[in-house]
């Protein structure tokens, strides 16, 4: 590892020295290339270059402690220092090894996310609209840009189905784990007998697919234009701007009526089905990966779930890594780091295992 390290420190010298070249600082591109690379390197660097001081901090004070021709106040100093170097180190050692795990390409792109209504009738369709919302907000928080692309309403107000498209630097990364059955247990607005409902909705989140990832071949291809409706107003629903594809080899359906220019939705609505195609394709030639998305997301039922939201008790439980919170109205209005710590965090250590670091 170490001699990785000391690599990584000399391209990043050499980037530095790159950067003050005025060649380079006039090639827009390559300086670009430069600075993005320089990003990636400086937390490891960094990092290395505190651990390399403290190792020879260690070092010193070792042959401090070993040197009886030392003043023994020296030498009482050094003994005071070695454990808290020696803590320092081995934290720093585990901080380096998460550094260089590699970091998965998908998770700088941007974000595919699709909720739908599952059992429970209209009381799934309303919780599944509250879902949307709170991923809305919490996108919103973070700086990400969220256009809806689809939504498919259902009677009581609720949501059939929505899809939305959010664009940032690391949006996969950060909703990464969202994908599954999430459950509700509350009193339905429709009960009045007062007793507790359970109901579930399904998230599905697809890292979005570059034209370079999927090929589709127009004779693939069936599009259907249609007038859109719901929350677009008026003026939309008299011309038909919406756009409904249908990819014939896999069956895969994919409409979009946000925009009110056709070709945006037909833009829109390709990026969505290439991020579908892309994650069946992925799905199909990963077997494990496979088996994953199905116990996630599966078939919408209320007992395949990843994390029950319970109004009467205020709490929201991530059954995958056994965490509960007591903080269920924020939770909801998109202040889900409590839950998406810990999952990071467990995401973080199982690739450390499975790289024997």
């Amino acid at each position: 590892m170490f001699d990785q390290l000391e690599g990584l420190d000399a391209r990043f010298q050499e980037v530095e020295a790159q950067l003050q070249d005025p060649a380079i600082v006039s090639d827009s591109k390559k300086l670009r290339e430069l600075t993005k690379l320089r990003a990636e390197l400086e937390p490891v660097v960094l990092t290395w270059q505190a651990q390399r001081n403290r190792m020879q901090q260690l070092k010193e004070a070792e042959e401090i402690l070993a040197d009886k021709s030392m003043d023994a106040e020296l030498r009482e100093m050094a003994e005071l220092e070695i454990p808290d170097l020696k803590a320092a180190i081995e934290a720093g050692d585990l901080e380096l090894k998460k550094l260089l795990v590699p970091k998965d390409p998908k998770d700088a792109r941007n974000v595919i996310l699709e909720v739908r209504a599952g059992t429970g009738g209209e009381e799934a369709a309303l919780f599944a609209a509250e879902l949307f919302r709170m991923y809305v907000r919490f996108a919103e928080r973070k700086g990400f840009k969220v256009s809806v692309l689809d939504e498919s309403e259902a009677d009581m107000g609720g949501l059939k189905e929505a899809v939305a498209e959010i664009e940032g630097e690391g949006a996969y990364s950060v909703f990464r784990f969202e994908s599954g059955v999430h459950r509700v247990q509350r009193v339905p607005k429709t009960e009045t007998q007062g007793r507790i409902h359970t109901s579930a909705a399904t998230v599905a989140v697809m890292p979005e697919a570059d034209e370079v990832d999927i090929e589709i071949h127009q004779k693939d291809l069936r599009v259907d234009t249609f007038c859109s409706g719901g929350k677009g107003g008026q003026s939309v629903n008299t011309t038909y701007s919406a756009v409904r594809l249908t990819h014939l080899p896999t069956n895969t359906v994919v409409q979009c009526q946000d925009e009110r220019s056709q070709l945006k939705n037909m833009a829109k609505a390709m990026t969505v089905l290439r991020s579908r195609l892309l994650e069946k394709a992925q799905a199909e030639v990963d077997a494990e990966s496979s088996a994953l998305r199905k116990s996630q997301v599966g078939s919408g039922d209320r007992s395949e779930k990843i994390r029950t939201y319970n109004f009467p008790q205020s709490r929201v439980t991530d059954h995958r890594v056994n965490v509960t919170i007591h903080q269920l109205d924020s939770f909801m209005q998109g202040q889900i780091e409590p839950i998406l710590e810990p999952l990071r965090a467990a995401h973080e250590a199982e690739r450390l295992q499975q790289l024997g670091a």
